[in-house]
Protein backbone atom coordinates (compact mmCIF):
# COMPACT_ATOMS: atom_id res chain seq x y z
CA UNK A 1 0.00 0.00 0.00
CA UNK A 2 2.75 2.63 0.96
CA UNK A 3 4.78 1.32 -2.37
CA UNK A 4 1.14 2.44 -4.82
CA UNK A 5 1.19 5.92 -2.31
CA UNK A 6 5.11 6.54 -3.37
CA UNK A 7 4.05 5.43 -7.05
CA UNK A 8 1.18 7.77 -7.08
CA UNK A 9 3.09 10.88 -5.68
CA UNK A 10 5.97 10.56 -7.89
CA UNK A 11 3.54 10.27 -11.03
CA UNK A 12 1.46 13.30 -9.88
CA UNK A 13 5.36 14.91 -9.81
CA UNK A 14 6.37 14.03 -13.04
CA UNK A 15 3.01 15.00 -14.14
CA UNK A 16 3.12 18.40 -12.56
CA UNK A 17 6.58 18.73 -13.91
CA UNK A 18 5.41 18.02 -17.51
CA UNK A 19 2.62 20.87 -16.97
CA UNK A 20 5.14 23.15 -16.19
CA UNK A 21 7.81 22.32 -18.61
CA UNK A 22 6.29 24.36 -21.60
CA UNK A 23 5.94 27.38 -19.14
CA UNK A 24 9.65 26.93 -18.07
CA UNK A 25 10.85 26.97 -21.63
CA UNK A 26 8.40 30.13 -22.37
CA UNK A 27 10.20 32.14 -19.87
CA UNK A 28 14.09 30.74 -21.11
CA UNK A 29 13.17 31.44 -24.72
CA UNK A 30 11.60 34.75 -24.36
CA UNK A 31 13.18 36.03 -21.11
CA UNK A 32 16.42 34.77 -19.72
CA UNK A 33 18.03 33.93 -22.80
CA UNK A 34 16.89 37.42 -24.21
CA UNK A 35 18.24 39.04 -20.90
CA UNK A 36 21.47 37.29 -21.32
CA UNK A 37 21.74 38.85 -24.98
CA UNK A 38 21.20 42.38 -23.56
CA UNK A 39 24.32 41.93 -20.90
CA UNK A 40 26.35 40.60 -23.33
CA UNK A 41 25.31 43.43 -26.09
CA UNK A 42 26.11 46.06 -23.02
CA UNK A 43 29.63 44.66 -22.45
CA UNK A 44 31.10 44.66 -25.96
CA UNK A 45 32.45 47.40 -28.21
CA UNK A 46 30.27 46.11 -31.48
CA UNK A 47 28.24 43.14 -32.70
CA UNK A 48 30.89 42.88 -35.66
CA UNK A 49 34.15 42.63 -33.73
CA UNK A 50 32.39 41.69 -30.36
CA UNK A 51 35.40 43.18 -28.41
CA UNK A 52 34.95 43.07 -24.61
CA UNK A 53 34.77 46.42 -23.12
CA UNK A 54 33.61 45.81 -19.75
CA UNK A 55 31.54 48.66 -18.15
CA UNK A 56 33.03 51.38 -20.86
CA UNK A 57 29.28 51.57 -22.46
CA UNK A 58 27.96 52.01 -18.90
CA UNK A 59 30.79 55.05 -18.33
CA UNK A 60 29.68 56.84 -21.67
CA UNK A 61 25.41 56.31 -21.03
CA UNK A 62 26.32 58.10 -18.11
CA UNK A 63 28.17 60.85 -19.90
CA UNK A 64 25.16 61.38 -22.32
CA UNK A 65 22.95 64.27 -22.09
CA UNK A 66 20.01 62.88 -23.61
CA UNK A 67 20.50 60.04 -21.58
CA UNK A 68 20.52 61.83 -18.55
CA UNK A 69 17.65 64.60 -19.28
CA UNK A 70 15.73 61.38 -20.18
CA UNK A 71 16.19 60.01 -16.40
CA UNK A 72 15.97 63.07 -14.92
CA UNK A 73 12.55 63.88 -16.33
CA UNK A 74 11.58 59.75 -15.98
CA UNK A 75 12.34 60.43 -12.37
CA UNK A 76 10.57 63.44 -11.84
CA UNK A 77 7.47 62.34 -13.79
CA UNK A 78 7.01 59.18 -11.39
CA UNK A 79 7.94 61.08 -8.16
CA UNK A 80 5.08 62.92 -8.71
CA UNK A 81 2.46 61.00 -10.84
CA UNK A 82 2.64 57.40 -8.77
CA UNK A 83 2.01 59.07 -5.48
CA UNK A 84 -0.85 61.24 -6.52
CA UNK A 85 -2.42 58.26 -8.08
CA UNK A 86 -2.10 56.41 -4.82
CA UNK A 87 -3.45 59.32 -2.63
CA UNK A 88 -5.98 60.09 -5.09
CA UNK A 89 -7.37 56.73 -5.91
CA UNK A 90 -7.38 55.80 -2.12
CA UNK A 91 -8.95 59.08 -1.08
CA UNK A 92 -11.68 58.24 -4.26
CA UNK A 93 -11.93 54.53 -2.71
CA UNK A 94 -12.79 55.83 0.80
CA UNK A 95 -15.10 58.54 -0.53
CA UNK A 96 -16.77 56.13 -2.06
CA UNK A 97 -17.17 53.28 0.39
CA UNK A 98 -19.81 55.78 2.09
CA UNK A 99 -23.32 56.07 1.56
CA UNK A 100 -23.25 59.37 -0.85
CA UNK A 101 -25.82 60.02 -3.33
CA UNK A 102 -24.96 59.17 -7.10
CA UNK A 103 -22.14 56.44 -6.05
CA UNK A 104 -22.08 54.53 -9.22
CA UNK A 105 -22.25 57.74 -11.34
CA UNK A 106 -18.92 58.45 -9.87
CA UNK A 107 -17.81 55.23 -10.25
CA UNK A 108 -18.54 54.57 -13.96
CA UNK A 109 -17.25 58.21 -14.45
CA UNK A 110 -13.76 57.56 -13.65
CA UNK A 111 -13.63 54.07 -14.62
CA UNK A 112 -14.68 55.55 -18.37
CA UNK A 113 -11.46 55.93 -19.21
CA UNK A 114 -10.44 51.91 -19.00
CA UNK A 115 -12.67 51.97 -21.92
CA UNK A 116 -10.85 54.57 -23.93
CA UNK A 117 -8.33 53.60 -26.23
CA UNK A 118 -5.19 55.54 -25.79
CA UNK A 119 -5.25 57.19 -29.42
CA UNK A 120 -8.64 58.75 -28.31
CA UNK A 121 -7.28 59.78 -25.38
CA UNK A 122 -4.85 61.94 -27.12
CA UNK A 123 -6.98 62.86 -29.13
CA UNK A 124 -8.91 64.60 -26.01
CA UNK A 125 -5.66 66.13 -25.18
CA UNK A 126 -4.89 67.50 -28.55
CA UNK A 127 -8.56 69.18 -28.81
CA UNK A 128 -7.61 70.33 -25.16
CA UNK A 129 -4.19 71.68 -25.03
CA UNK A 130 -3.55 72.14 -28.44
CA UNK A 131 -1.99 75.69 -29.27
CA UNK A 132 -5.72 76.21 -30.98
CA UNK A 133 -7.37 74.06 -28.64
CA UNK A 134 -10.41 74.40 -26.20
CA UNK A 135 -8.41 75.93 -23.45
CA UNK A 136 -6.72 78.59 -25.55
CA UNK A 137 -9.86 79.57 -26.70
CA UNK A 138 -11.12 80.23 -23.05
CA UNK A 139 -7.94 81.74 -22.02
CA UNK A 140 -8.28 84.24 -24.75
CA UNK A 141 -12.30 84.73 -23.55
CA UNK A 142 -11.10 86.15 -20.61
CA UNK A 143 -8.63 88.49 -22.43
CA UNK A 144 -5.46 86.03 -21.79
CA UNK A 145 -2.87 84.49 -24.04
CA UNK A 146 -3.10 81.21 -24.93
CA UNK A 147 -0.03 79.43 -24.97
CA UNK A 148 1.44 75.99 -26.73
CA UNK A 149 1.01 74.02 -23.25
CA UNK A 150 2.65 70.31 -24.48
CA UNK A 151 5.98 72.61 -25.53
CA UNK A 152 5.06 74.76 -23.11
CA UNK A 153 6.94 74.57 -19.28
CA UNK A 154 4.08 73.08 -18.07
CA UNK A 155 4.58 69.83 -20.22
CA UNK A 156 4.92 67.35 -18.05
CA UNK A 157 2.21 68.72 -15.81
CA UNK A 158 -0.12 67.48 -18.94
CA UNK A 159 1.29 64.91 -18.57
CA UNK A 160 0.44 63.64 -15.36
CA UNK A 161 -2.93 65.00 -15.54
CA UNK A 162 -3.14 62.37 -18.53
CA UNK A 163 -1.56 59.74 -16.46
CA UNK A 164 -4.05 60.51 -13.59
CA UNK A 165 -7.27 60.72 -15.31
CA UNK A 166 -5.97 57.12 -17.23
CA UNK A 167 -5.30 55.27 -13.80
CA UNK A 168 -7.07 56.29 -11.11
CA UNK A 169 -10.25 54.58 -11.44
CA UNK A 170 -8.27 50.77 -11.81
CA UNK A 171 -6.78 52.15 -8.49
CA UNK A 172 -10.06 52.85 -6.82
CA UNK A 173 -11.77 49.78 -7.83
CA UNK A 174 -9.00 47.77 -6.01
CA UNK A 175 -8.93 49.69 -3.42
CA UNK A 176 -12.50 49.67 -2.86
CA UNK A 177 -12.46 45.94 -2.66
CA UNK A 178 -9.42 45.63 -0.35
CA UNK A 179 -11.45 47.64 1.80
CA UNK A 180 -14.78 45.69 1.52
CA UNK A 181 -12.12 42.84 3.00
CA UNK A 182 -11.47 44.66 5.91
CA UNK A 183 -12.73 42.42 8.96
CA UNK A 184 -16.27 44.12 10.11
CA UNK A 185 -15.99 42.86 13.70
CA UNK A 186 -12.74 44.65 14.17
CA UNK A 187 -14.21 48.00 12.92
CA UNK A 188 -17.19 47.68 15.28
CA UNK A 189 -14.60 46.95 18.17
CA UNK A 190 -12.81 50.03 17.33
CA UNK A 191 -15.53 52.09 17.29
CA UNK A 192 -17.24 50.42 20.34
CA UNK A 193 -13.61 51.39 21.92
CA UNK A 194 -14.72 55.23 20.96
CA UNK A 195 -11.38 55.52 18.02
CA UNK A 196 -11.66 58.33 15.94
CA UNK A 197 -12.72 58.08 12.13
CA UNK A 198 -8.62 58.93 11.36
CA UNK A 199 -7.36 57.36 13.99
CA UNK A 200 -9.77 53.72 12.44
CA UNK A 201 -8.12 54.59 8.86
CA UNK A 202 -4.29 55.03 9.97
CA UNK A 203 -3.90 51.85 12.38
CA UNK A 204 -6.82 49.68 11.15
CA UNK A 205 -7.58 49.96 7.39
CA UNK A 206 -4.28 51.54 6.40
CA UNK A 207 -2.73 48.05 7.75
CA UNK A 208 -5.42 45.66 5.92
CA UNK A 209 -4.47 47.80 2.70
CA UNK A 210 -0.76 47.99 2.77
CA UNK A 211 -0.62 44.65 0.43
CA UNK A 212 -2.96 46.16 -2.14
CA UNK A 213 -0.87 49.55 -1.37
CA UNK A 214 2.40 47.60 -2.82
CA UNK A 215 1.07 45.95 -5.28
CA UNK A 216 -0.99 49.58 -6.91
CA UNK A 217 2.51 51.17 -5.71
CA UNK A 218 4.16 48.76 -8.09
CA UNK A 219 1.26 48.91 -11.60
CA UNK A 220 1.40 52.70 -11.39
CA UNK A 221 5.05 52.48 -11.22
CA UNK A 222 5.12 50.23 -14.36
CA UNK A 223 2.29 52.60 -16.07
CA UNK A 224 4.60 55.65 -15.08
CA UNK A 225 7.28 54.42 -17.46
CA UNK A 226 4.87 53.77 -20.46
CA UNK A 227 3.42 56.69 -20.87
CA UNK A 228 5.93 56.91 -23.26
CA UNK A 229 2.72 56.00 -25.69
CA UNK A 230 0.88 59.27 -25.36
CA UNK A 231 3.71 61.10 -25.47
CA UNK A 232 5.10 59.80 -28.68
CA UNK A 233 1.66 60.40 -30.27
CA UNK A 234 1.45 63.62 -28.59
CA UNK A 235 4.74 65.30 -29.91
CA UNK A 236 6.73 62.47 -31.64
CA UNK A 237 10.13 61.29 -31.85
CA UNK A 238 12.05 64.18 -30.76
CA UNK A 239 9.53 66.06 -27.96
CA UNK A 240 10.70 69.64 -25.84
CA UNK A 241 13.02 68.74 -23.01
CA UNK A 242 10.55 68.57 -20.30
CA UNK A 243 8.59 65.86 -21.59
CA UNK A 244 11.82 63.25 -23.14
CA UNK A 245 11.18 60.40 -21.31
CA UNK A 246 13.31 57.47 -21.08
CA UNK A 247 11.62 55.42 -23.66
CA UNK A 248 12.24 58.17 -25.93
CA UNK A 249 15.96 57.92 -25.23
CA UNK A 250 15.53 53.76 -25.68
CA UNK A 251 13.36 54.07 -28.92
CA UNK A 252 15.87 56.85 -30.36
CA UNK A 253 19.01 54.70 -29.56
CA UNK A 254 17.39 51.48 -31.21
CA UNK A 255 16.64 53.44 -34.66
CA UNK A 256 20.40 55.15 -34.61
CA UNK A 257 21.15 51.01 -34.28
CA UNK A 258 23.34 51.54 -30.85
CA UNK A 259 22.60 48.37 -29.29
CA UNK A 260 26.02 48.79 -26.79
CA UNK A 261 24.29 52.00 -25.78
CA UNK A 262 20.79 50.67 -25.57
CA UNK A 263 21.39 47.44 -23.43
CA UNK A 264 23.72 49.11 -21.13
CA UNK A 265 20.14 51.60 -20.39
CA UNK A 266 18.12 48.75 -20.16
CA UNK A 267 20.42 46.87 -17.57
CA UNK A 268 20.60 49.84 -15.62
CA UNK A 269 17.12 50.55 -15.73
CA UNK A 270 16.22 47.03 -14.54
CA UNK A 271 18.68 47.37 -11.92
CA UNK A 272 16.94 50.06 -10.87
CA UNK A 273 13.68 48.54 -10.87
CA UNK A 274 14.66 45.51 -9.10
CA UNK A 275 16.01 47.57 -6.13
CA UNK A 276 13.18 49.69 -6.04
CA UNK A 277 10.41 46.76 -6.15
CA UNK A 278 12.71 44.91 -3.51
CA UNK A 279 12.47 47.93 -1.17
CA UNK A 280 9.05 48.31 -1.01
CA UNK A 281 8.71 44.27 -0.50
CA UNK A 282 10.98 45.13 2.44
CA UNK A 283 8.57 48.52 3.95
CA UNK A 284 5.24 46.15 3.45
CA UNK A 285 6.61 43.42 4.78
CA UNK A 286 8.00 45.43 7.71
CA UNK A 287 4.53 47.68 8.44
CA UNK A 288 1.97 44.87 7.23
CA UNK A 289 3.81 42.32 8.99
CA UNK A 290 1.12 42.22 12.23
CA UNK A 291 -1.60 41.72 9.54
CA UNK A 292 -3.11 37.90 9.39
Amino acid sequence: MKRKNDCGRQGEKIFSSICVLPSLIGVLIFFLVPFGIVIYYSLINNPTTAEFVGLENYKKLFNNEAFKLAATNTAAFSLIAVPLAIILSLWLAVLLERNIPGKSIFRTFFLSPLMVPTASVVLVWQVLFHNHGTINQIIEAFGGNGIDWIKSAYGQVIIIVMFLWKNLGYNMILFMSALAGIPKDIMEVAELEGASKFYQFVHIKLRYLSPTILFVLILSLINSFKIFREVYLLTGDHPTDKVYMLQHFMNNTFNSIDYQKLSAAAIIFSLVMIVVIAVLLIAENFFGKDVE
